[in-house]
């Protein structure tokens, strides 16, 4: 867990599948950026497949990782982008799907208070919350 002024903070990073459930999760410290758990996070990246992410995931290294998986990378580029990439305002609205599994996880006042302090008691209620979403949704 990180530290800052206002106490330990988490990141809770997630992969979901086209349904909105999660198919991998990692936990990193708060001031960890985003795109260091993105390839760990994209193994699980089928051939032919759509990765969407938002502006912070928009480097070449990540870009690279999904035409080496033959996947197609619909991240939005950041504003000081020299280069330009296909990109699908449409296609990118399918996004939401993962800030609506964020907001179903949300729901267990353990991980939406982040009551525990260890980082391993933590990401394992984030993963049985998965778990409840999956069962839900099956």
């Amino acid at each position: 867990m990180g530290h800052s002024r206002g106490g330990l903070t988490t990141k809770i990073h997630a992969a979901v599948d086209t349904e909105g459930r999660p198919i991998a999760l990692e936990l990193t410290a708060g001031q960890t950026h985003d795109s260091q758990m993105a390839e760990p996070l994209l193994d699980v990246l089928a051939p032919g497949s759509t990765l969407l992410a938002d502006r912070a995931y928009d480097t070449n290294a990540l870009r690279a990782f999904a035409s080496e998986k033959k996947a197609w990378a619909n991240i939005p580029p950041k504003r000081n982008r020299t280069e330009t990439f296909a990109f699908s305002p449409w296609v990118y609205r399918q996004r939401n799907l993962v800030e609506r599994f964020f907001n179903k996880i949300k729901n267990f006042r353990g991980i939406a208070t982040r009551y525990d302090k260890n980082p391993l008691n933590f990401l394992a209620g984030v993963k049985i919350a998965a778990i409840r979403i999956w069962i839900k949704c099956l």
